[in-house]
């Protein structure tokens, strides 16, 4: 007998979805967009929505269709390459950069304001708040029930009254664009969309969604690939309505906020502004319950990939990684965007290749020949835009690396590797089917 999704459950797999995907970065970047490019904000949120909303929700669709694993996508670029990119991407979302961000973001908006930006009280959020995300993550088959059809409601409902209220009552007026926003806005929300970190999310979220569909009893990969499209799809509507709010609430705070330092500070200067102790409050919930769930899925995610290339079991991992996170999150909010900018910078374009490009696998007689060096090319250029976006590596840049095309912009990498992709298919269409054998997608394994 073929199990089906109901209607409900499909609908509680793309709020799951959406939940897993509206984390830190996804509430506090937007705001801070929408403060900074003033008049320009709606062309930076277009290039914003690119990277932020149609990345992921095209990933996945593409993980999807190879059954939800990173493994399968990058098939085409090898074994070793393949695992070593899902491990950088693995770590990047998982305890170095984006899991310790929820904590830090969660506590600068609803504790810090209360108990004081310290060390110590951080220190003891953070136990607290891992201490829950162990808990949660230890029960993977279980997240369609407690996230899907319970947290994710509650967060969704959360961000409509935030939503609706940026809308109905702005809290001031915008103030001209900085510099950068006046002169490319459309490029610098493009490369901003990178920090919210969705699309390497989507990149690891792939196989918990497949797996939460699988819990239901689903095993027919046509139906699982059909249940992803849907809930990465209803999660995408659901990204870009709270991003439109949220730049709407940024750019209304100009007059509130001026040289607000980060989207927390806009957002609680926002809440106070309009709703009072009690808008904190509330803000202190709805960011606590959507970086909750964000880190739990992030959790499980990372410990199902490791598990099966590591001698230790899935539970082992969920707690060291928790408690690794815990301790990366005690650098503070500012370290960790710091540090996470010119990593992601230089990961995003080999990323954004592999997605793009995998919807194109059946045109060429080798994938290989087109995948690989677009890869390779894009992260070449991808890691000199990283040096240049590091604060503290950027005087090693060379002089003709910062007159590239596109370099000002912090695109280097994107017109190399357009022409990598042209030279490559006049290669492939000359030398035919001689080589490798045409790309296959093969289904992911069963996880443990």
């Amino acid at each position: 007998m073929a199990y089906r999704l109901s209607s409900k459950d499909i609908w509680a797999l793309g709020f799951m979805t959406f939940a897993l995907f509206v984390g830190a970065g996804n509430i506090i970047f937007p705001p801070m967009v929408g403060l900074q490019a003033g008049e320009n904000v709606w062309i930076s949120a277009a290039g914003f929505l690119l990277t932020a909303v149609g990345l992921p929700v095209i990933t996945v669709i593409a993980l999807a269709k190879v059954g939800g694993g990173i493994e399968a996508l990058s098939s085409p670029i090898g074994k070793v390459a393949g695992l070593i990119l899902a491990t950088v991407c693995y770590l990047a979302v998982g305890p170095l950069f984006a899991t310790p961000r929820t904590a830090t973001v969660s506590f600068e908006v609803g504790i810090a304001p209360l108990t004081g930006s310290g060390d110590f009280p951080l220190f003891i959020y953070s136990v607290v708040y891992f201490s829950l995300v162990i808990l949660i993550s230890m029960y993977p088959g279980k997240l369609l029930d407690s996230v899907g059809h319970i947290l994710a409601p509650i967060k969704i409902l959360a961000l409509a009254i935030l939503g609706i209220a940026a809308v109905l009552w702005p809290a001031g007026d915008a103030v001209p664009a900085i510099e950068t926003y006046r002169e490319i806005p459309f490029s610098n929300g493009f490369v901003n969309g990178y920090l919210t970190m969705d699309t390497l999310g989507a990149m690891v979220f792939g196989i918990v969604i497949v797996n939460a569909a699988r819990s239901r009893g689903v095993e027919s990969s046509s139906l699982l690939t059909r249940y992803a499209m849907w809930a990465g799809l209803i999660a995408g509507l659901g990204l870009a309505l709270v991003y439109l709010s949220l730049f709407k609430l940024g750019e209304s705070s100009g007059t509130l906020v001026p040289t607000a330092e980060n989207g927390a500070v806009i957002l609680h200067a926002y809440v106070q502004h309009v709703f009072g102790n009690y808008g904190s409050f509330f803000l202190a919930i709805l960011i606590f319950i959507a970086c909750m769930v964000t880190a739990v899925g992030l959790t499980c995610a990372c410990s199902e990939f490791f598990s099966r290339y590591l001698p230790l079991s899935y539970r082992s991992l969920v707690l060291i990684l928790g408690i690794f996170s815990m301790l990366v999150s005690n650098l503070g909010l500012s370290h960790l965007i710091k540090f996470s900018i010119p990593v992601l910078t230089a990961i995003y374009p080999p990323c954004i290749a592999l997605i793009l490009l995998s919807f194109t696998a059946r045109w060429w007689n080798n994938f290989t020949r087109i995948l690989a060096p677009a890869m390779s090319i894009s992260l070449l250029f991808g890691a000199l835009d990283a040096v240049k976006a590091s604060e503290y590596l950027n005087h090693l840049l060379p002089e003709w690396a910062q007159q590239l095309p596109l370099a000002d912009q912090g695109l280097a990498w994107l017109l190399p590797t357009l022409l990598a992709i042209a030279v490559c298919a006049v290669y492939d269409r000359l030398v035919g089917k001689v080589g490798l054998p045409k790309y296959e997608v093969q289904p992911q394994p069963e996880e443990k």
